[in-house]
């Protein structure tokens, strides 16, 4: 990479204002060696991609302190996704059956 960016003169690099990147640190140092006056910003998808592993360890390490057949472990194992979503978002009026909580209910309430 540092190769083909020396291609470029130093000062078309240094007129580079913004270098979107994922969470990758070696790709940072070649930023701030290739494009010494860049701003780096990190990716939406890496940001949240973090945020939703780390929301899902939390929810597994919650759930194990539970017994597998309570309530909280079953909203904990199998309405996740709903937890990902804005709470706006979720359906207020239409119900259906939840298998796992053996209840009819919105997704707001299960929310």
């Amino acid at each position: 990479m540092i190769e083909y960016f020396n291609r470029f003169h130093i000062n078309t690099r240094k007129r580079v204002q913004t270098v979107t990147l994922d969470l990758n640190s070696y790709y940072k140092d070649i930023v701030k060696e290739m494009f010494p006056n860049a701003e780096i910003v990190v990716d939406r998808f890496h940001i949240i991609a973090m945020m939703t592993r780390a929301f899902n360890q939390t929810r597994v390490q919650t759930m194990k302190k539970y017994d597998k057949k309570s309530i909280e472990y079953r909203l904990l194992k199998f309405s996740w996704k709903l937890y990902l979503k804005h709470f706006d978002e979720l359906e207020v009026s239409q119900t259906f059956y939840d298998r796992h909580l053996r209840q009819q209910l919105t997704q707001q309430a299960l929310w």
